[in-house]
């Protein structure tokens, strides 16, 4: 795998990890990504020397890779030290590797909240992968609608934006930007699950008042008046100067 540029945590910087206990994460918040912990976090929250944790996956590296493809982040120290290599461990190899460690204090301590974490984030994955199957017919009433009601092709854009723009705070552009989310994926796919739940309610109240007979200038003053659902937050990627 090749050095990770962007690893999402829902929100958090990944600089933040030991102080703020974040144990598991994700590459990017794409619906299919496999939640992950790190030979990293694993020796810092157990309180064991990293080197120590990497020698037992290379030693179990066969055990460890019945449950998937080790991956790994290459970091590049300052100065002249050499780049270290830090290992990326799904739900079930963390696992695995911890009954390796001693049963220390710190040690059980870290097992039960990496527990927690794997699970928190297998739920709320869960609960993505539902709103969003829900969507796809919300969406279809939709666009539906705009078509039943004579609107011409270039107004399928403008209702989504404004969709997401009434329903999250921000446009498709601003979305995929923030996000990393490239033309060749649905934004949709990118959403959280209060995100997902927003669009859906909005794209479904986008359908009931074209069905009513409403132009886009009408809808748009009525969702206007009711506020954002769910304002998100989105961190825009630094521009070169």
């Amino acid at each position: 795998m090749q050095q990770s540029k962007n690893i999402r945590t829902f929100g958090s910087n990944r600089r933040e990890r030991k102080t703020m206990q974040e144990l598991v994460f994700l590459e990017s918040l794409k619906l299919d990504e496999v939640p992950f912990t790190t030979s990293e976090v694993i020796a810092d929250h157990a309180e064991v020397a990293h080197h120590s944790v990497t020698r037992l996956i290379r030693d179990y590296a066969k055990d460890l890779e019945e449950f998937g493809i080790i991956g790994f982040e290459i970091h590049k120290l300052d100065g002249r030290g050499r780049p270290r290599k830090i290992y990326r461990l799904n739900e079930e190899q963390a696992t695995l590797l911890i009954t390796y460690l001693d049963n220390t204090e710190p040690v059980r301590a870290f097992k039960k909240e990496l527990v927690k974490q794997f699970f928190a984030m297998k739920h709320e994955q869960l609960s993505r992968q539902a709103l969003r199957s829900a969507g796809k017919q919300v969406r279809v009433s939709m666009t539906d609608a705009i078509r039943d009601a004579g609107f011409s092709p270039h107004f399928y854009k403008h209702f989504t934006n404004l969709c997401y723009k009434s329903a999250i705070g921000f446009n498709a552009t601003q979305i995929r930007k923030a996000r990393g989310v490239d033309k060749c994926n649905n934004i949709l796919d990118f959403l959280t699950a209060k995100e997902q739940e927003a669009v859906n309610m909005r794209e479904q109240q986008i359908a009931t008042l074209i069905s009513l007979g409403m132009d886009y200038e009408q809808i748009k003053a009525i969702l206007a008046n009711g506020g954002v659902i769910y304002q998100t937050t989105l961190k825009m990627p630094a521009t070169a100067h």
